[in-house]
């Protein structure tokens, strides 16, 4: 169970550093009061992660070699593509087209930063922050390992992540956004996507 919930809390806490949700959080934060803007974007992100753990447990009941073994293909084929992009990175690119998404996808909602209450802000981070995180890598990362390690770990390693990232974001996203290397973010979670796979690769039972 510590493995699961050492692997779900750093692939978690890198990979959502500088991410779109990240940007989310940071944005509404400077227009809302901050508790509401936290605790819609952390419902958005546990519920994602409940959701992730729980179709990763449908996987696991395939047969054991398969499960591990297509883990072990995505792990790597995860990072090998992440540290591939980031050496195609600029050492001093920044993260302009997260925030750029994030701004778009705020753009389009429909609450005005004048009349709002508690509960709307509420909903509103929920929703933007839920849609931007389907599909995500992360999210595929965390089916993922929760079809290889014990699923509570992973979930509140994964939770504890998220609400790391979140607060960072809602209290001194500002401070900390124009510090963060895309490149070193990108290549940081590549080599953990790598770490991981080879892991499980070694652990593989043939």
């Amino acid at each position: 169970m510590l493995t699961g919930f050492t692997a779900g809390l750093l692939l978690i806490t890198l990979s959502e550093l500088g991410d779109k949700t990240f940007f989310i959080g940071l944005i509404l934060a400077t227009r809302h009061p901050r508790r509401w803007v936290f605790l819609g974007v952390i419902l958005a992100l546990g519920g994602m992660t409940v959701l992730s753990v729980a179709l990763g447990q449908i996987f696991t009941l395939l047969p054991r070699p398969y499960v591990e073994g297509a883990a072990i293909a995505l792990f790597l084929g995860f990072g090998f593509k992440l540290l591939y992009d980031a050496s195609q990175m600029s050492s001093k690119s920044g993260l302009c087209d997260e925030q750029a998404e994030a701004e778009q996808a705020i753009a389009c909602s429909t609450l005005s930063q004048a009349h709002t209450t508690g509960r709307l802000v509420v909903m509103e981070a929920l929703a933007l922050t839920f849609v931007a995180e389907w599909g995500d890598r992360t999210q595929l990362a965390t089916i993922t390992l929760s079809a290889a390690h014990p699923p509570l770990g992973v979930m509140a390693g994964a939770i504890l992540g998220h609400a790391i990232c979140t607060a960072i974001a809602v209290m001194v996203g500002r401070l900390v956004a124009g510090k963060l290397s895309e490149r070193l973010l990108t290549a940081l979670g590549g080599g953990l996507f790598v770490i991981f796979g080879w892991v499980a690769l070694v652990n593989f039972e043939f």
